[in-house]
């Protein structure tokens, strides 16, 4: 589930072109959060050797969530400005 959590969001953001109401903190700081935490588990996995497939699959997922927000957010208010 929390690999899709974002997902609804996307889908609208994507749908509507608008990220207007989208705090560009938030963006920075869930971005910076999933990657960090995958590096993290990608040293824990190196050294212990058991790979968490699910895991990987959580936080890429996020991680291309969180940069396609970050681009609408600094792209779709230039690109489709109401005149």
């Amino acid at each position: 589930m929390f690999a899709i959590c974002g997902l609804p969001q996307v889908v609208k953001t994507y749908q509507t072109k608008r990220a207007t109401d989208l705090s560009v903190l938030f963006l920075w700081l869930w971005l910076m959060g999933e990657l960090l935490t995958f590096v993290y588990i990608l040293i824990g996995d190196w050294e212990t050797g058991i790979p968490h497939f699910p895991l990987y699959f959580n936080y890429i997922a996020n991680i291309f969530m969180a940069i396609y927000l970050i681009y609408a957010k600094y792209t779709y208010p230039k690109k489709y400005q109401l005149h």
